[in-house]
């Protein structure tokens, strides 16, 4: 299989970059036909890598496409989910090249989705290409491929799909890529993933715009009021104020926060990564704690008023944003999106109105390290990477795992090869072509693991 890989990396990356190429963006009603057309192209490829009953699979908003190999039935059963969609590229003016005409750069490839979660999805099909064409060993698990079109928007269909469709899901493991690793030298799989909780706030005051001459110091400004407010959402210590925010918050014993300190991490290298002269969190949290095990609240977006050239004297009548949580075991998104509409309608001052509007929502989850799905993929990093792989928690959300494991019972390994500097959701998002390519040579060793396994 190396021979094969080495001798088709350059037709595999060119293959990447054209699905690069189509502007998948889930979130913009605009790149809707973009996204059909990068399900189409992802259905055709799965075809000619091997694939059986490749289909695209509508639902009430962006299609799914399945496909499976069915090795024998007595085989091991993997399910592999991914997704095709990506997140808008705003703002477009700091791409250093056009973020839907993909570059290789310093041995990184630029774009949308190179490496979230394209440049992830296409290691797996390329992968099962490698070994159908592997006349030794072949494909030695049933195989069953699950790609979504709405996982940045929230995956909103995926679970009606999923309940739908038990039967055809049916499976041993659940097989995702959508993370990351610590580094191209420490590899690391993780097995821990935080929740989310999503909001959008508005708040209302005068019934239009005032000038803010005639106006000003007679009324509540709501930017100003919504700036008051989410600076109440934190104290000094960095935590978070909402009652009730911390009350399920599973809290890691000395001996474990021990243990996870034992993973590589620098901090003068954090704070270099993203240009900041010092970290910040909440305090008696190292920032591998506080980006892993700990609840976070951030604001996501914030605009009102007049933001065009030049200057325009107002008092905004409306002042909006997004705020998001980040949850951990035991919390949940229901508690804590009723506890963060109380709590934001209650700070409000005299002379403005507070509407709370949920957008999506996610379950913390834990997967085990002590399964033989587990094992199958540490051995397979070993064997690749030549060390064991770290287990870390990661401080991202899949909110489809626990829906997995609610609805389908079963477990979910996170084979992930980006990097925290891939800048996912950012202008500049890359994915290194050694992580595109090890990712290749690695997926296979987990099948063989995995089918060997007692």
């Amino acid at each position: 299989m190396a021979n094969y890989l080495a001798d088709n990396q350059t037709r595999f990356l060119n293959e990447l970059m054209d699905w690069l190429r189509i502007p998948s963006v889930s979130a913009d009603p605009k790149f809707h036909a973009d996204v059909l057309k990068a399900a189409d192209y992802l259905k055709a490829r799965l075809e000619e890598a091997g694939a059986q009953n490749v289909e695209i699979c509508p639902t009430a908003g962006n299609p799914i496409v399945y496909g499976e190999y069915i090795a024998g039935p007595e085989a091991k059963t993997v399910l592999v989910y991914g997704h095709y969609d990506v997140q808008p590229a705003d703002p477009y003016e700091l791409w250093t090249s056009p973020p839907f005409e993909p570059v290789i750069k310093d041995e990184k490839i630029y774009a949308r989705g190179a490496c979230d979660d394209k440049g992830q999805v296409y290691m797996h099909v390329k992968a099962f290409e490698m070994m159908m064409r592997d006349g030794q060993s072949g494909v030695p698990c049933n195989i069953k491929f699950m790609f979504e079109g709405e996982e940045e928007i929230g995956s909103n269909n995926l679970e009606i799909f999923v309940k739908a469709n038990k039967e055809k899901l049916k499976a041993d493991v659940i097989l995702i890529s959508d993370t990351g690793m610590l580094a191209n030298d420490v590899p690391s799989i993780e097995v821990g993933l935080r929740g989310l909780s999503y909001h959008e706030v508005t708040v209302t005051g005068p019934n239009r715009d005032l000038h803010s001459g005639l106006y000003g110091g007679a009324v509540q400004n709501p930017i100003n009021a919504l700036c008051e407010m989410i600076a109440s959402l934190h104290d000094e210590n960095g935590h978070i104020t909402i009652p009730g925010f911390y009350d399920n918050v599973d809290e890691l014993s000395a001996e474990e926060r021990a243990e996870m300190a034992k993973a590589p991490f620098s901090e003068e290298e954090f704070k270099k990564s993203i240009g900041l002269p010092d970290s910040y969190g909440e305090k008696g949290y190292s920032s591998m704690e506080r980006t892993s095990i700990r609840p976070t609240l951030d604001v996501n977006g914030i605009w009102g008023g007049y933001t065009g050239e030049g200057a325009k004297t107002v008092i905004a009548s409306q002042a909006h944003a997004k705020i998001s949580m980040r949850l951990v075991p035991h919390q949940t998104s229901a508690e804590i999106t009723a506890l963060f509409q109380k709590h934001f309608a209650s700070i409000a001052p005299a002379g403005v109105t507070v509407e709370v509007r949920p957008h999506h929502g996610g379950e913390p989850v834990v997967t085990p390290t002590n399964s033989v799905a587990y094992k199958a993929a540490a051995d397979a990093m070993e064997a690749t990477f030549g060390k064991r792989p770290v287990p870390t928690r990661g401080g991202g959300s899949i909110p489809i795992v626990a829906m997995f494991k609610s609805e389908l019972g079963l477990d979910t390994v996170l084979l992930g090869f980006g990097l925290d500097s891939d800048a996912i959701h950012s202008p500049n998002e890359h994915f290194g072509v050694f992580n595109f390519l090890k990712g290749i040579e690695t997926i296979p060793h987990f099948y063989r693991n995995y089918a060997a396994a007692k």
